[in-house]
């Protein structure tokens, strides 16, 4: 069965920081592209962060510098560092995966993943941040 789970959310002070999760399962992450997603109540879903099989890194520049995306084939996981967080970055944040996510997203926008793509989804992790 082909799974994609998120995990390491949580509460969180401003400030702080968080590494999430995107653990697969039933099919290798090896020739896939990564992406992490949010979607805040009220506000559509974005893009944070893209990771190609070959190690491309797109960032929003909401997050550039402060967040890291990162790959590990081994483990078949995809992780997401999360530094000096803020209240804005409080989402409920999902991850993707498709041979070509990455390029889809910049192509066809974000709502077409989670719409009518193909890419594998996770249920997404609640990242809440407040003091």
């Amino acid at each position: 069965q082909v799974r994609l789970v998120e995990s390491g959310g949580g509460l969180v002070q401003p400030g702080g920081s968080l590494r999430l999760s995107c653990a697969a399962s039933g099919f290798s992450l090896d020739y896939y592209a990564i992406g992490w997603f949010r979607q805040a109540p009220g506000k559509e879903r974005e893009a944070v962060s893209c990771i190609t099989h070959d190690g491309n890194i797109d960032y929003a520049d909401s997050v550039k510098g402060r967040f890291t995306i990162s790959r590990d084939n081994a483990k078949n996981t995809v992780y997401l560092q999360m530094n000096s967080l803020k209240p804005e970055d409080a989402a409920v944040y999902s991850c993707a995966a498709d041979p070509n996510l990455c390029a889809t997203v910049q192509a066809l926008g974000v709502k077409f993943i989670f719409s009518r793509g193909e890419a594998y989804r996770g249920p997404g992790t609640q990242v809440t941040v407040s003091s």
